[in-house]
């Protein structure tokens, strides 16, 4: 964790306009200072190499060496904190990036309009400032490699096992900062077993969470799919918030359905981990176990709070594998985990409860 005053931005990106816009919104916020800019990959290294900043901004498409092989090197190298800044068609590349290290993704202005800036302004500022959270000791994990080998493209899932017609037990995941590779190490070491459902709270803009939804489906044996309204909880399948509001699940005779809440005046997150835990809990009460893993505190604590009270379990990701220890910390010191897990270890405990071995 950062705990310098001063926190030292690189800011990596071929088009001088955002370069430009990047640069002058960080140099506004007191505390940030931009060290170096460069218009492409090897002139982004040599900047990152000896500047060695706390924060790089990195775009992905670019000429020459682009932001996918500038990660890989700098990350086996001298891993960095580095937050992607990605135009909306790169869906799919952003979350390849937060797989080979990137902590976090915000949208690419592409437009002068202001709105549009004031927008990215918010997210972007927000994310940089949470460098100081971040667990360098994750990070350099997860950029060196000592995690297992993300699973294969197009899983075959197993055909032939009986759906009943509403899951007897969900196990409900929120996530945030360093969530994405998270919960697709998670859903891939946790096969679908008996009749449990999954359900996922990521915080992450509306433009993303259909895309995060198909790459869990394609990487994980889970049927993953973005949440629509009155889509049924059904075993085997893990339906994910989408980022336009929260996912709230609601029994309905012997279904249980989502339905997608807008976000609350004011709220901070959204989609809302609290909102999925507490109508989770009041819908399966003891069947439930909540799992919240890395992320900024804020979100979540009062969602374990219901699932305790419904008598539901709780685990909590362990600090020593969280980017962010934000959000477990926080349900930690409330005393509502029934386990402290690292992230290792929380698919077994998901199997053993949905076996109703825990």
């Amino acid at each position: 964790m950062m705990t310098t005053d001063e926190l030292r931005v690189v800011v990596i990106d071929d088009s001088p306009y955002v370069r430009q816009t990047i640069a002058g919104l960080l140099e506004a916020e007191p505390g940030i200072k931009v060290v170096g800019r460069a218009g492409d990959g090897e002139e982004g290294l040599r900047e990152v190499l000896a500047k060695q900043p706390d924060l790089v901004t990195l775009d992905l498409e670019m000429p020459g060496m682009d932001g996918f092989a500038l990660l890989r090197i700098l990350m086996a190298r001298a891993p960095t904190a580095v937050l992607v800044v990605t135009a909306r068609p790169d869906r799919t590349n952003v979350f390849r990036a937060l797989e080979a290290g990137a902590f976090d993704f915000v949208g690419k202005p592409s437009s002068r309009a202001a709105p549009e800036l004031s927008a990215m302004r918010s997210d972007l500022i927000a994310k940089v400032r949470q460098v100081r959270e971040l667990r360098r000791d994750a990070l350099d994990e997860r950029a060196r490699g000592r995690r297992p080998t993300p699973p294969p493209l197009n899983v075959v899932r197993p055909s032939g096992r009986p759906r009943a017609v509403a899951p007897t037990r969900l196990v409900a995941l929120a996530a945030s900062t360093g969530g994405p590779p998270a919960l697709q190490r998670v859903l891939a070491a946790f096969p679908p077993t008996g009749s449990t459902a999954v359900a996922i709270t990521q915080h992450m803009p509306p433009q993303f969470t259909h895309a995060f939804a198909e790459r869990l489906a394609r990487t994980t044996p889970w049927d993953a799919k973005e949440a629509e309204p009155g889509a049924e909880v059904a075993p085997g399948v893990a339906l994910v918030a989408p980022g336009s509001g929260s996912l709230a699940l609601r029994r309905e005779g012997s279904a249980v359905r989502a339905s997608i809440e807008p976000p609350d005046s004011g709220a901070l997150f959204s989609p809302s981990a609290d909102r999925m835990l507490a109508t989770a809990a009041a819908a399966f009460g003891a069947d439930l176990l909540a799992v919240v893993l890395t992320g900024m505190s804020g979100d979540g604590v009062a969602g374990a709070r219901a699932v305790k009270a419904a008598g539901g379990r709780v685990i909590a990701e362990a600090r020593e594998s969280a980017v962010v220890f934000g959000m477990p910390e926080g349900v930690i010191n409330a005393g509502l985990a029934d386990d402290v897990l690292p992230l290792g270890r929380i698919a077994e405990a998901a199997e053993r409860f949905a076996r109703r071995s825990w």
